[in-house]
């Protein structure tokens, strides 16, 4: 957490937090071309460009100690979002498992912020009856507010006020580029994906 609220120590603990993320290793990165990329006007037909990329990272610190963090973005896929998902560990005893088969979903948290900004809550409740069955429930709740600054606005509006704190400093730009430097000069396979899919299946491996 920041010390205040000011730009300068939210920006301090950024560039803490980047410090801290371990330098990618080969099998944390899965890059992906959907089919069809190479027919696009200006494509070279051998291109290994990758249009989708899945990226695993971990946080050397005792509160995100083990937790990985996958990032993934790409073009074609189904939804245009950015959206965050915190999975919870699934607890030791399955309430359902007696009448349930089949792996069990994790309750999560997700926070999408954009094109809208909402919050949901996923977990697994009882369904009617005498029987242990359960099913997943989604508690949904959206904030939109059509006449909002765009991030654009707000990003030129905070430069023009002198505002830094959407803007990078040069400590964490260096931080940042330090976890991804050492998988920068290797060009792992691209693997293959169909348009409106979420990526390579090789990317769940992640």
């Amino acid at each position: 957490p920041p010390l205040g609220t000011s730009a300068e120590a939210i920006r301090d603990e950024q560039a803490k937090l980047l410090k801290a993320i371990r330098p990618l290793a080969p099998g944390d990165l899965v890059r992906g071309q959907y089919d069809g990329y190479r027919n696009e006007d200006g494509v070279a037909p051998g291109s290994d460009t990758e249009t989708f990329t899945a990226v695993r990272f971990f946080i050397d610190s005792w509160r995100w100690a083990d937790v990985p963090f996958v990032v993934r973005t790409g073009k074609k896929l189904p939804v245009t979002t950015t959206e965050i998902r915190a999975e919870f560990q699934l607890p030791p005893q399955r309430v359902f498992a007696l009448s349930e088969s089949g792996p069990l979903s994790a309750n999560y948290m997700r926070m999408r912020l954009s094109p809208t900004v909402s919050i949901a809550l996923g977990a697994r409740t009882k369904n009617a009856g005498d029987r242990m069955v359960g099913r997943p429930v989604e508690l949904y709740v959206c904030n939109s507010h059509p006449d909002e600054k765009s991030a654009y606005e707000r990003l030129l509006g905070d430069a023009l006020d002198g505002e830094a704190m959407l803007f990078a400093r040069q400590d964490a730009v260096e931080a940042a580029w330090n976890v991804v430097d050492p998988v920068l000069s290797r060009r792992d396979p691209v693997y293959v994906y169909e348009p409106g899919t979420w990526g390579p299946p090789e990317a769940d491996l992640l």
